[in-house]
């Protein structure tokens, strides 16, 4: 299908061809679903963690004898059962991340560019450069654009334009190699520059 290309001026600057084999699918949730909980499960640390009976600093002496106190039968004062004992089967330090195939990681983006593309929530620019660093200037363009949450998708950043956009909390900027699906659905629109959608195509060819 093909869209228009604009400038940071909201002006139209020709048109160009999004292919269907990456913007032309039927969405699938489920399989974006799966993605962002692959991606978010590798993003965790994993390092919460309680200290085991083995760990905890309390003396391992038993309480008091086995018989004939009339009491129940305990032994080390780090048992779970004690106040400022260890924590029984607590969590300990271990990685969340799991397998997924590469087909579905690359099926899963393919279903995110084309949901957002069915929406029309893509936005694609000549290019995305700025002549000096304003920060007001930039935010007063991308209010022409009509666009509030934002994520900027380009080959490799013009200093300036990055700079610019740097505190501007509804946008998010993020260099071709690193598109995916997280961040594609998590802000409303994407913007990509033509450099930008080459670089996707390679990557999806």
């Amino acid at each position: 299908m093909k869209t228009k290309v604009l400038n940071l001026d909201n002006k139209a600057s020709g048109e160009v061809e999004l292919k269907d084999a990456i913007f032309g699918l039927e969405p699938r949730v489920d399989l974006i679903q799966r993605v962002i909980v692959w991606q978010l499960a590798k993003r965790r640390s994993g390092q919460h963690k309680v200290l085991t009976r083995a760990e905890i600093n309390r003396t391992k002496k038993k309480v008091y004898k086995q018989k004939g106190t009339g009491q129940a039968r305990h032994g080390a004062r780090s048992a779970p059962l004690f106040v400022g004992g260890a924590k029984a089967m607590g969590p300990v330090a271990h990685s969340h991340e799991f397998d997924l195939p590469k087909k579905v990681r690359a099926l899963g983006l393919r279903h995110a560019l084309s949901s957002k593309a069915k929406s029309g929530s893509i936005v694609v620019l000549d290019e995305a450069k700025s002549a000096s660093i304003k920060t007001g200037d930039l935010a007063k363009r991308f209010g022409k654009l009509g666009l509030e949450s934002v994520l900027v998708v380009d080959g490799a950043f013009d200093k300036n334009f990055e700079l610019s956009a740097r505190n501007l909390s509804h946008v998010a900027l993020l260099p071709a190699a690193g598109l995916n699906v997280y961040d594609i659905i998590r802000r409303d629109k994407l913007v990509l520059t033509k450099a930008a959608l080459a670089a996707i195509e390679e990557r999806l060819a």
